[in-house]
């Protein structure tokens, strides 16, 4: 079942949403924040998107909700941000924190009021904090990444970029790590480029000028695979067989679907995932019972014969 348990939350979210619209006249009044990066790359702008979209179906089934969406270029941002928003005396939050370190203290502040917690896609450092956590298969995500290298190289170097230090990040790295084990391929360097495409560009030139041959490219994010890509063109490197992102952006499935030898595969992981997070909430307050739990979205590995599934020309992402 391609999405597992998120798909059947948001159906029921959606379903709880329907039958509060059958009974607005109870006008329940709650104030839901939803917390979450700027547009700083392609898959938060997507995020941002599904968010506002998100915000505006659950305010026209729910007359008395009320959903605050509030965006943060920067970890240090977020968090001043939580304390505006407290103050605005919400009963739930919805947050995808930038970095889990910097935000995990400010959600614990919000929660010791009251207020229902649930976390998006990058866990925070203490997860008894949250009511509700919804993510994509992070360790998944690294070990379909992992056993592609695996089976497709047999052997050969690796380069590897990270993203931002996150439990996320770490969940992706240790599990596409362990899914070379007993293969030829040997991650020769990983360094963090934040989710960002200009930051893996200079990661790529670094690796580049430090590496005479590299024979594949994890960049764990289709952002920072388009700075790879660029890096490489512009060096005129011909000995790097492929390069994997990751998140299912719209550009790289269309490259996977024509069959572009540097880009042959994608890993899926869906920025609508805050949009079901939502629902679920929604769906607590609105319900007939409780939501409480972790829901997972399965990743997918998207290769040419499987793309036409993946792919949203009119997506933002």
């Amino acid at each position: 079942m391609k999405h597992t348990m998120l798909k059947s939350l948001a159906i029921a979210g959606l379903a709880v949403g329907l039958a509060g619209a059958a009974h607005a006249q109870e006008k329940k009044n709650v104030t839901i924040a939803v917390s979450i990066p700027a547009a700083t790359h392609g898959w938060t702008g997507g995020a941002v998107y599904h968010a506002e979209e998100a915000a505006k179906r659950l305010q026209q089934t729910h007359p008395g909700l009320k959903v605050i969406v509030k965006t943060s270029p920067d970890g240090a941002s977020q968090a001043n941000a939580l304390d505006d928003l407290m103050a605005q005396k919400i009963d739930a939050l919805v947050v995808l924190p930038f970095n889990s370190d910097e935000l995990t203290n400010p959600v614990r502040e919000v929660k010791k009021r009251g207020t229902f917690i649930t976390v998006v896609d990058r866990g925070l450092k203490d997860a008894s904090i949250q009511d509700i956590y919804v993510a994509g298969n992070n360790p998944e995500f690294g070990r379909v990444a992992g056993k592609y290298f695996a089976d497709t190289l047999k052997q050969g170097n690796v380069v590897v970029l990270r993203g931002i230090p996150t439990v996320i990040d770490d969940e992706r790295v240790t599990n596409f790590e362990k899914a070379l084990e007993g293969s030829g391929v040997k991650v020769i360097d990983k360094q963090y480029a934040n989710w960002n495409r200009d930051d893996a560009f200079r990661v790529m030139q670094d690796y580049l000028s430090k590496h005479p041959k590299i024979d594949a490219v994890w960049a764990s994010d289709d952002d920072m695979a388009l700075g790879v890509l660029e890096a490489i063109r512009q060096a005129k490197r011909e000995d790097i067989k492929f390069v994997l992102g990751g998140a299912g952006m719209k550009e790289m499935v269309k490259r996977v679907m024509d069959g572009d030898k540097m880009i042959p595969v994608n890993v899926s992981y869906p920025p609508a995932l805050v949009a079901t997070a939502m629902n679920v909430t929604a769906a607590h307050f609105y319900g007939n019972a409780p939501a409480r739990g972790t829901y997972v979205l399965n990743a997918e590995l998207i290769t040419k014969d499987n793309a036409k599934n993946y792919y949203f020309p009119d997506s933002p992402f």
